[in-house]
């Protein structure tokens, strides 16, 4: 299946109709940071989860499940932007992905990203990208792009980085000496830092390939997808920024609105 969404997605910058998950507030504050909405929209890929052996008393990443569950973010990702370069749109706003195990069959998981898409109105380009041509992306709200937009900082993308790790078990006379008493568990905390700083690194690395100055509201979630009881999967997702030219990075106060969503 190619990044091209069906017609009905190509159709829908047809209607001067929007649609969008913003609340009201963001829909507001969303106005005042330069931006207009244009659609809601989405990118997902049912992707099979390939097997890889490992050993039973080693630390070590899950190479092939790692590379599967960034690849099928990856086609999520494109096809969402995708639909946006239909409505064209100058980015897309509130960007949350959901993930979860497929019924239809063993090892699938379905990957779904969901944002709204926006034009700006201050007559200023926040494309992206080779030549400035894509639409940035983003999981920040309406209020948290209006105060980035008065910092003078702008979004680059929505950029992410994971690892699939598997942790060792203990051998049995590791088990004897730990046998009623209190203490660290070392091979299970050593593993849970070196799977957490491939994950950043990974992400950092994306946000240094889009000029970036920097990653605000970075998340890193634990996870694990059925894989068994020593695997776990660390994610980590933020948005990449930079200064916008000729701006002067000051706070200014924030509208009086309700903020809650």
């Amino acid at each position: 299946m190619s990044n091209t969404p069906p017609p009905e997605a190509a159709n829908r910058n047809t209607t001067a109709l929007f649609t969008s998950d913003l609340s009201v507030n963001e829909f507001a504050l969303l106005h005042h940071a330069g931006f207009e909405p244009l659609g809601l929209v989405m990118g997902s890929s049912v992707y099979h989860i390939g097997i890889q052996t490992s050993s039973a008393w080693q630390n070590q990443e899950l190479t092939v499940i790692s590379g599967a569950m960034q690849n099928a973010r990856t086609l999520a990702m494109n096809r969402m932007l995708e639909e946006a370069r239909r409505l064209n749109a100058d980015g897309i706003v509130g960007v949350r992905l959901q993930v979860g195990i497929a019924e239809w069959g063993e090892s699938l998981a379905d990957f779904m990203l969901i944002g709204t898409a926006v034009r700006a109105t201050d007559g200023q380009n926040y494309k992206v990208g080779r030549g400035g041509t894509d639409p940035f992306t983003s999981d920040l709200s309406g209020q948290d792009l209006w105060t980035l937009r008065q910092t003078g900082y702008r979004p680059m993308g929505l950029v992410m980085g994971n690892c699939v790790y598997h942790i060792a078990h203990q051998g049995f006379l590791q088990s004897l000496r730990t046998l009623g008493r209190n203490t660290e568990m070392t091979n299970f905390s050593q593993a849970l830092y070196n799977a957490r700083a491939i994950a950043m690194a990974r992400m950092q690395a994306e946000a240094t390939r889009l000029g970036a100055r920097g990653v605000v509201g970075v998340q890193v979630e634990e996870k694990t997808f059925g894989w068994g009881s020593h695997i776990i999967e660390f994610f980590a997702v933020g948005t990449a920024v930079a200064p916008l030219e000729g701006q002067t990075n000051t706070l200014v106060p924030q509208p009086t609105l309700d903020m809650g969503r």
